[in-house]
């Protein structure tokens, strides 16, 4: 054979996939030898051969029963299984396999293969990956052929010289390889398109011998017709007569009567099928475990569940999307330090996707994008429904797909569409929307979730591990899903891996509830933390954003001049830009869903649609009519109309980046003025606003460990001694927050105790931005004259380098600034007397200074 090309990109294969081409390159060679053993036998005396498939498997030493079977042409067919987990990387085992295949058992370099896999998802991604020659599976099969590989369609023609010359691999669809429906199938009709495998129509001595060859071709004739019986030129029987290598994907979807008659009916040389959950007539090659993956990093575990006690898919969803938020920001941090790219995506599963099924009391599609876009101010590029009419990933996956750093996508919206074969490591959140009697969804989809990114650990314990959010179901049949769940995807031996929560609470005997260390215990119960308080009558309450800042902005002041000077530019080939209208008038009975514009001299600009696509940003929906027309209207003076509308989307985007510059300063605006007018204090009150508001102003009394669950530690492993609790989960401290905590538990003379404050769980901030900020650590220093009590509090926010210049960061430091010149007014803690000598410090540190900062705090 000629020398082989080295691959450009060599995928360096795992522990567990080297030994898995180790046990196959030896079964196929005791197939290779004792196939020639037996055609010497037969060559000798015909019933002297013997079934050397089964004699191989006992030289393999396999350890399981091998059950034999024929193909088309009553020959031994081998067949064997590898039993391949989800995530486990069976594809690129496959082409492997393909290479070994041509070596030691085909022996040559050229020849057919029939790739076939159960779904149009698989079929696409298999397809796409190998066509790329710079892609793993790819060069796996160019290394097979010298370079010489065919990647082919049902719908491809191709001829014997093809065949002979190539190494040609042929994707093919299950149901179009089903016996009982070939007569509809235009795999099984004549077709010109392979005439030159077959005796032209007039050689009758050609076609009866190629008969006596391989009786099972579908002819025209029977034997009593004038030219005999004539082959028909059509797919299915060129597969017959070069007896290709089957790879079969999803093995285990092949074993009903007909599809096994069907694929043994292509003659195949041997059949090579990959399956998380083979049938147990299957013949088990080797079977790779769920602990092989999680052992190499291939998956993403543990399996975080948590199961809400809402009724209202809505807090689920909103559950779902705060954690997928906090993801991408261990993301960004992770990328910042180690410069790998990871934008954490959440799946969610409605109850209706069709266009006419919206409604009836069931959660549909368009439900939760409008959700996302319009009530969580998700920007509409992030979101895409994925079903069998609508399919918003097509353009995607054509383009360079969902890993792509350009793709934006963070939600994905689907039914069923994403339950067999769809691939994407970076999905990260599971949000389970559908009845919670339903018991299918999360059985049948947790394994889209569960590959880690790259195959590599990314040692940030939140972005290793996967998170499923449901609402209403029973904890046992919760559980009993997830583990069938695992089973499904070959992953039953890890089932101990999946952790239950129910919003942060779970049944008796499930979780320990942790009390602050006995020595802290008394600090902290007298820790009372401020908060902005607003005057209501002769009464304070604490402040909120919608109701005491947002409701104060005076949207007639808002300044949208600069989009008068907006650059526009020619677009040739964008004719057509879909909306999402929320006006009856101007969308008829089509209201609230996608509609075509396009754009044209006489396109009507809907001012409606515009004034509904901001309205999270300016709640007023007139007064967004209002200004979006003043918008319009000036950059028509200044443009043509056409060009306007060939930019409406654009424009409405800058629109809508104003409005949110020109409400946060307005709010601004409202919020210090407040505070100037002594409408608004940051002041301590001896109410626990936590219990009656939500909004805790002292430290938890206790909080949760769910079984299993990891602890963190100080850098070198030892045990942290000066946190509050005496236990940090492993997943809630990001790299920074990991060396900041080792630092603070090392000032054992200086710090009292010190404590991570949870997001969305803890102590908060409201600035005149909606989201509260929730700082990362709250800690206390030693009092001089009392070595258990505290003289100094420190809320302190991190920063990694990334995001230091982000506005983000400048607001926390401005609301934080503030915190800090009302903290120090006398009288500010004249509710809680026992804080009264307590000095508090508000403050954000980068990652470039974050040592020196907090070690000037601590000395001060």
């Amino acid at each position: 054979m000629p020398k082989r090309p080295a691959p450009r990109d060599s995928v360096v294969l795992k522990e567990y996939q080297t030994r898995t081409l180790q046990h196959v390159q030896a079964y196929l060679q005791a197939l290779a030898e004792h196939r020639a053993k037996s055609a010497k036998l037969a060559a000798i005396d015909p019933d002297a051969g013997y079934d050397f498939t089964v004699r191989a498997w006992e030289k393999a030493e396999v350890g399981r029963p091998y059950l034999p079977r024929k193909n088309g042409l009553k020959e031994p067919l081998p067949t064997f299984c590898l039993k391949v987990p989800t995530g486990g990387g069976k594809t690129l085992l496959a082409a492997k396999v393909i290479d070994l295949f041509q070596t030691h058992y085909r022996k040559r370099q050229t020849g057919l293969v029939l790739w076939i896999v159960p779904t149009t998802q698989i079929y696409k991604q298999t397809y796409v990956a190998l066509k790329d020659r710079d892609h793993p599976y790819r060069q796996a099969l160019d290394l097979a052929s010298a370079g010489r590989t065919l990647i082919l369609e049902k719908t491809s023609g191709f001829s014997p010289a093809d065949v002979t010359e190539n190494l040609c691999v042929l994707m093919l669809m299950l149901p179009s390889a089903n016996r009982e429906t070939k007569e509809t199938l235009r795999m099984f009709k004549d077709s010109g398109g392979f005439a030159r495998f077959f005796p032209t129509d007039d050689d009758a001595k050609g076609h009866a011998d190629l008969l006596r060859r391989v009786p099972n071709l579908d002819t025209f004739e029977k034997e009593s017709g004038f030219f005999g019986r004539q082959v028909k030129t059509s797919l299915g029987n060129t597969l017959r007569v070069l007896q290709p290598l089957i790879v079969l994907d999803e093995g285990h979807k092949a074993y009903s009567t007909g599809a096994r008659a069907t694929l043994e009916g292509f003659n195949p040389s041997m059949i090579v099928e990959l399956s998380a959950t083979p049938p147990e007539e299957s013949n088990v090659l080797v079977d790779i475990s769920g602990q092989n993956l999680l052992r190499e990093g291939m998956i993403k575990l543990e399996l975080h569940l948590n199961n809400r006690r809402s009724v209202s898919w809505k807090d689920t969803l909103f559950a779902a999307l705060e954690h997928r938020e906090r993801l991408e920001e261990n993301a960004q941090v992770h990328e910042a330090q180690t410069g790998v790219y990871i934008r954490p995506i959440c799946l969610i599963q409605v109850e209706r996707t069709g266009k006419e099924q919206r409604g009836a009391g069931k959660i549909h599609a368009e439900d939760v994008r409008e959700y996302l876009i319009s009530v969580k101010g998700v920007p509409p590029e992030q979101v895409a429904i994925k079903s069998s009419e609508k399919d918003e990933l097509k353009d995607v996956d054509d383009d360079r797909g969902l890993l792509h750093r350009d793709c934006s996508i963070r939600y994905i919206i689907t039914k069923q569409a994403l339950q067999e074969g769809w691939d994407c490591s970076f999905a990260y959140v599971l949000a389970i929307l559908t009845n919670p009697s339903s018991k299918t969804a999360l059985t049948q989809l947790v394994g889209r979730i569960l590959r880690q990114p790259y195959a590599k650990k990314t040692g940030v314990p939140a972005l290793d591990e996967s998170y499923v959010f449901c609402f209403q179901r029973r904890g046992e049949d919760l559980l009993a899903e997830v583990k069938k769940g695992f089973a499904a995807e070959g992953l039953g031996d890890l089932r101990d891996h999946i952790r239950e929560e129910r919003d942060g609470t779970v049944a008796a005997g499930e979780t320990q509830a942790l009390k602050p260390r006995p020595v802290l215990a008394k600090a902290a119960k007298r820790l009372v933390l401020p908060t902005f308080m607003v005057r209501d009558g002769k009464e304070w309450r604490p402040a909120h954003y919608e109701a005491d800042i947002l409701s104060r902005v005076s949207w007639d002041k808002v300044d949208v001049s600069p989009l008068a000077n907006l650059p526009l530019l020619a677009v040739k080939d964008k004719d057509v830009e879909l909306r999402a209208g929320l006006d009856e008038t101007a969308l008829g009975d089509a209201e609230n869903t996608a509609v075509a514009m396009p754009a044209s001299k006489t396109a009507t600009l809907d001012y409606a649609f515009v004034a509904g696509h901001v309205i999270d940003v300016m709640p007023n929906p007139w007064r967004g009519h209002d200004l979006t027309k003043r918008v319009f209207e000036t950059l028509l003076r200044n443009h043509p109309r056409e060009l306007v509308a060939d930019n409406f989307v654009f424009i409405v985007e800058e629109l809508r980046k104003r409005l949110e510059t020109e409400r946060d300063r307005l709010a601004e605006g409202v919020f210090r003025a407040l505070l100037k007018q002594d409408e608004m204090r940051f002041i301590l009150v001896g109410d626990d606003l936590g219990l009656e508001h939500g909004l805790p102003n002292r430290l938890p009394k206790t909080i949760t460990r769910a079984p299993g669950e990891k602890k963190a530690t100080r850098d070198g492993g030892d045990q942290f001694e000066l946190d509050l609790f005496d236990f940090v989960p492993a997943d809630g401290l990001n790299t920074l927050e990991q060396r900041v905590a080792t630092y603070l538990d090392e000032q054992e003379d200086l710090l009292l105790f010190w404590y991570r404050n949870r997001s969305r769980r803890d102590y908060a901030v409201q600035g005149w931005k909606r989201g509260r900020i929730y700082a990362d650590f709250i800690f206390a220093s030693k009092a001089d004259d009392s070595p258990e009590e505290f003289d100094r509090v420190f809320v302190v926010e991190t920063k990694g380098l990334h995001l230091k210049k982000f506005a983000d960061t400048d607001y926390k430091r401005s609301v934080f600034g503030i915190c800090n010149e009302h903290a120090r007014k006398k009288g500010w803690s004249e509710f809680v007397p026992q804080m009264s000598g307590s000095i508090m410090s508000f403050d954000v540190v980068d990652e470039e200074e974050w040592q020196k900062r907090v070690s000037v705090m601590l000395s001060d």
